[in-house]
């Protein structure tokens, strides 16, 4: 499970804050020149890419420093797999686009031409063709005759052109793909009034309808079990889904099998950090994975997970796999990431004292007693400095991640809970003045709290959320986590959420030195508020709703809140100049909502019940008030602020002597192109066709 930015209280970095320019040259920033350090690189369209330290690299071992290398690569290799498993065409669009951009021989300097440029940018940003946040299709805002033009004026030995395929055939079939609003216009659909799987673009399935697949993997826990097998694994994580010669099958993401060339090019680095991991246990962890690659059992990726999390004393850790379910509108399919890390051990101490009392928080937690773990296990948590994204988390990251995402082994073995403090340190300092705070909050005291708190209020939600909120709970028997389908990631990440809005305001924080007064309670209460219910609409075209999962569950709680908590006046709707503001009158009163509202989802996820899911989620986190959407537009648009943020990652170089590693090297880039164009020279290994 991942927890975004936007979650918590820094929704206050949708910024487009610049600060001092970069010495030229200085590539290596210490802490003592870090406030020179240049965050904010360019904003195109609605985003904006940023830097990120990587502050204590040059104090690993050079063993250490190697580890982090060799996973970096690894994470870099699949990147090619997140494009095609975003749409089977992403591959061929990014590869003709980036060929242009290189070739090209027409004015560079035209209008047209710098709208190409963005396209193509916000191709890299999300992956593919379709909004990371939205999932809807993104369409360019140059013409067709251009594009033709671009093609033409571009060497065909440069294009990827099929086999016997003229100039002319090849325009108009990306054309087509590019141009034409039909052709895959949603890349996941949430619409239960639909077939999930034939209205997503997503390639997870072909030629296989939704209630096709549904029996197949029904049919399949069935057989399992019929035959003594092991029930509890995660049924068709890490495969496609097909139709072939009339029968449905699955091809397996493994090496021989689909996706083959990057994993293979994974397993190649993965191998090569087995000569370099810190502890037995971390070795036998990467063992683990790479047998998993190599033979694409998912009882064989159960125990690198289960091995993954008894390695507790390894400095540097990673997440790589086909691991998160947000993409696939079942709720089945993994899409494939990977974050490499190492521990910050002083801000550690805060989450191991969460974790440490995770039976108390469990054990008074608000929800039915049938529905509570009676012992809560294995539960690590550590704040991380972030040395690499890939896959999914590149170039857009979550802040926090709890695995694994299979709940018998949270049951059985724990889980791993992270925080991001450099992602959500470079958030916070690109956040400063950018005047997106004082024109939403209602009042200068809400300000001053949030510039006071906000940060220290952001990270213990995020804490609260990975390290405990995910690993809250447990599942009736027989429940699965795909039982409530398009509606799982919303009522999970709502389950989370809940469980750290209840908990903020707990006196046994302050009680474990972990706040000093209430006001860190009432500043994370006041944003997330002011985002559920008005701030995170900016992110919304006009005319839609609310479809991505994370905005779903913060407008499910926030507006489930509001509208049960009207009698008693605890949020009131204020107009003040023409601007409409939220402010909470009973923070008392908030939290024994938010507490009411754990309860309801707990109940709904044990229990693996469909239709309140749908009921909950259709009535309170779907639908946009239109008027409302309209003035935060508005009023968003004078800031100038771009609403989604992307990273550049560091570089890191091999340092030899005499052909033997004596030092790994970190730069930090400042072009997202050129690092765009690199990664796509060096670790492009799937076919484009």
């Amino acid at each position: 499970m991942r927890t975004f930015i936007t979650i918590f209280i820094m929704t206050i970095a949708l910024t487009a804050f610049s600060l001092p320019q970069q010495r030229k040259g200085d590539d290596k920033i210490s802490r003592e020149n870090e406030e020179e350090f240049k965050y904010l690189t360019e904003q195109f369209a609605d985003s904006k890419i940023l830097r990120y330290l990587v502050p204590g690299f040059e104090n690993l071992s050079l063993k250490q420093k190697t580890l982090v290398y060799y996973l970096s690569q690894a994470a870099l290799s699949g990147r090619d797999i997140t494009y095609d498993q975003n749409y089977k065409s992403n591959l061929l669009i990014r590869t003709t686009l980036e060929a242009i951009y290189r070739d090209y021989t027409g004015d560079r300097k035209s209008e047209e031409f710098k709208k190409f440029v963005v396209y193509l940018k916000r191709v890299w940003f999300c992956n593919g063709i379709h909004h990371h946040y939205s999932t809807d299709k993104f369409l360019p805002e140059f013409s067709r005759e251009y594009f033709s033009t671009l093609i033409s004026a571009t060497p065909s030995g440069s294009l990827p052109l099929a086999k016997k395929q003229e100039n002319g055939q090849f325009i108009a079939e990306m054309t087509d793909l590019i141009f034409n609003p039909e052709v895959a216009p949603k890349r996941v659909s949430l619409d239960p009034s639909g077939d999930l799987i034939l209205n997503s673009a997503s390639n997870f399935y072909e030629g296989v309808k939704q209630v096709e697949a549904e029996e197949f993997y029904t049919k399949m826990k069935k057989e399992a079990k019929k035959n003594k097998m092991d029930t509890l694994i995660s049924f068709g994580l890490n495969s496609k889904l097909v139709r072939e010669n009339g029968k449905i099958v699955e091809k397996t993401y493994k090496t021989g099998g689909l996706y083959t060339q990057a994993i293979e090019q994974i397993v190649l680095w993965l191998k090569k950090a087995l000569t370099v991991t810190e502890t037995p246990e971390q070795n036998d962890a990467v063992k683990k994975l790479i047998a998993y690659y190599e033979s694409g059992n998912l009882k064989t990726w159960d125990e690198y997970n289960i091995a993954w999390v008894k390695d507790l004393n390894s400095l540097v850790d990673f997440v790589n796999g086909f691991i998160e379910v947000y993409g696939d509108p079942m709720a089945m399919k993994g899409s494939w990431e990977s974050i490499v890390n190492f521990k910050d051990v002083e801000a550690t101490k805060r989450t191991e004292i969460l974790s440490n009392n995770a039976q108390w928080f469990e054990d008074n937690s608000p929800v039915a007693p049938e529905f509570k773990k009676k012992t809560v296990k294995g539960v690590t948590a550590k704040v991380i400095t972030v040395a690499q994204l890939g896959g999914e988390s590149d170039p857009t990251t979550p802040i926090g991640v709890n695995l694994p995402n299979a709940n018998w082994i949270r049951k059985e073995y724990g889980s791993k809970s992270v925080t991001m403090d450099n992602i959500t340190d470079a958030y916070d300092k690109a956040s400063q003045g950018n005047g997106f705070l004082e024109e939403f909050a209602f009042s200068a005291e809400e300000v001053k709290r949030s510039k006071e708190f906000g940060h220290l209020a952001g990270n213990l939600t995020t804490d609260l959320h990975e390290c405990l909120g995910h690993g809250s709970g447990q599942l009736n028997h027989g429940v699965g986590a795909d039982a409530l389908k398009n509606y799982h990631s919303t009522i999970e990440e709502s389950r989370a959420d809940l469980f750290a809005l209840y908990y903020i305001s707990d006196p046994m924080l302050v009680k474990l030195g972990l706040v000093t007064n209430e006001e860190v309670a009432k500043a994370e209460y006041d944003s997330y508020i002011r985002n559920g219910l008005m701030t995170q609409l900016v992110r919304i075209h006009p005319g839609k709703n609310i479809e991505e999962s994370h905005m779903r569950d913060r407008a499910l709680i926030a507006h489930w809140v509001y509208e049960k908590g009207k009698s008693k006046k605890i949020i009131a709707k204020v107009t003040r100049d023409g601007k409409t503001y939220f402010r909470i009158n009973d923070y008392e009163g908030l939290r024994a909502e938010f507490g009411e509202l754990l309860k309801i989802i707990q109940q709904i996820t044990s229990e693996g019940d469909y239709k309140a899911a749908l009921e909950l989620v259709e009535t309170y986190g779907v639908q946009v008030d239109p008027e409302l959407h309209k003035e935060v537009l508005k009023r968003y648009e004078r800031l100038n602020i771009a609403p989604y943020t992307g990273f550049i990652n560091p570089q890191y170089s091999l340092v030899k002597k005499n052909g033997v590693i004596v030092d790994v090297k970190i730069a930090y880039p400042v072009d997202f192109a050129k690092q765009m164009l690199f990664y796509s020279k060096r670790y492009s290994f799937l076919p484009v066709r």
